[in-house]
This record gives C-alpha cells, sequence and structure tokens, in this order.
C-alpha cells in the first residue's frame, strides 16, 4: 500500500536528495525567484514554507535551525530580510506558476517565486 509516501525521491538516494532539496532551497532563497521543473518547484514550496514559519519565530534557536538546514549566507537573509516580510501572513509564502513543456523532454516547466 501507499500511504503517507509524500516524499518526492527524483531517483536519488536519501544523502543526495536531501543535498539536493538544500541547493535548491538556497537558490531560491538567495535569488528570490527560479524556474525549474513543475515537480522539483512542488516539492520545494513545501521545504521552504516550512523554513519561513521557523524563521518567522525571530530567536536564537530558530536561526541556529536554519543554519542547519541551509548555508549560513542564505540562513541569514532568510531570518534577517525575507521571514520579517511575512510576520502577519499564515502560510503560503510561495506561489509556483506552470510554464510551458521543455522541448528537449517534454517535462512541464514552473517558476516559483515569493509572494
Amino acid at each position: 500500500m501507499k500511504h503517507v509516501n509524500k516524499v518526492r525521491k527524483f531517483s536519488r538516494k536519501t544523502s543526495e536528495r536531501r543535498a539536493f532539496i538544500k541547493g535548491l532551497n538556497h537558490n531560491l532563497v538567495m535569488h528570490g525567484k527560479m524556474e525549474t521543473t513543475l515537480t522539483r518547484a512542488k516539492a520545494l514550496k513545501s521545504t521552504v514554507e516550512k523554513l519561513i514559519t521557523v524563521a518567522k519565530k525571530q530567536n536564537v534557536a530558530s536561526l541556529r535551525l536554519l543554519m542547519r538546514r541551509l548555508p549560513k549566507i542564505s540562513s541569514k537573509k532568510l531570518f534577517h530580510e525575507i521571514a520579517p516580510k511575512y510576520k502577519e501572513r499564515n502560510g503560503g509564502y510561495t506561489r509556483v506558476i506552470r510554464g510551458k513543456s521543455r522541448t528537449a523532454d517534454g517535462t512541464t516547466m514552473a517558476i516559483i517565486e515569493f509572494v
């Protein structure tokens, strides 16, 4: 049975997948907007929104949690610049916009950005 199997595996081992998601999170935080495949954008949306919720608490413990899950530069940017913008917002910090299909392999592209 396939109950509660929400993790998208991306044909990678666990450690590779964690590093992959960490890199996607870093790029989104640093640039604010990125173009990627639709499945990657959907997986990225849930992880980034959880990180923003942690950063909204604005205490030392939440900063240390972010530094464990992101590189130092992006965790500080998320904590000091991005999270205070969403202080009054209850979720829904990112937007996924579907794009056209990629010509090489036909996969659906998407743009993910902060609201």
